[in-house]
């Protein structure tokens, strides 16, 4: 099928509610220009650089997301351009992020990651660390910076039931929090998880946000 036709079934498949994040990760341009003459707006990317080079070319009105791993000293690459990072997995990064922000009287919001799967070279915070975390940032807010929920990557694996064991576990901590937290709210509302493999079984529970790009765009490009 072609990308409008993907993105066109997609959409028919998310319940209200869920939004389709297009990822656009080693994708060129045409591809997005593609997705977006089809109605798509909001786009991912993972790499600082190609992501500012692609908000130059491509139109204004796209929303990035940022969903790879973010190191400190890419921070002024992204910050600028995106609408919602997902990929926040330290303490210091999140810092830093807000401290950018402030200093740029710019406003960000966040994701915070989780580590749902068994991988261990799968990034991001336990239940325990994000409560820790959250607790104190209710005693020194931060200045510049909206957490809007979780993100979780569950494992690479055909076992259907492990990877809904795993989205399960992402949506209990969300509530948890959410109950914990009100201080969080309106902004806590996100929950990010599922990609092409996986992301029935992640709209079957909870998921907000589905980070698509194979299903739509095909293998990637370079």
């Amino acid at each position: 099928m072609s990308i409008a036709s993907e993105i066109s079934e997609l959409k028919k498949e998310l319940p209200q509610g869920t939004k389709l994040v297009a990822i656009s990760k080693f994708h060129a341009p045409d591809k997005i220009i593609e997705a977006y003459n089809a109605g798509q707006r909001i786009f991912g990317e993972s790499r600082p650089q190609e992501l500012a080079e692609k908000v130059k070319m491509l139109p204004t009105d796209i929303e990035w997301h940022f969903i790879g791993h973010l190191q400190s000293n890419k921070i002024k690459m992204v910050v600028p351009y995106v609408k919602l990072i997902h990929s926040v997995d330290t303490e210091k990064l999140l810092f830093e992020i807000d401290g950018y922000a402030e200093r740029n009287n710019l406003h960000v919001n966040c994701l915070l990651e989780m580590f749902i799967a068994r991988e261990q070279s799968k990034q991001g915070f336990s239940y325990e660390e994000v409560s820790a975390l959250l607790e104190k940032i209710k005693g020194s807010p931060l200045k510049n910076t909206a957490i809007c929920g979780l993100m979780g990557m569950a494992t690479f694996t055909e076992d259907q039931e492990e990877i809904k064991r795993e989205f399960i576990h992402l949506k209990e901590c969300f509530l948890r929090l959410q109950q914990s937290h009100p201080e969080l709210s309106p902004d806590f509302k996100e929950i990010s998880m599922g990609m092409t493999e996986d992301y029935k079984i992640a709209i079957q529970n909870g998921s907000t946000l589905v980070r698509i790009g194979t299903k739509i765009f095909g293998p990637r490009e370079y």
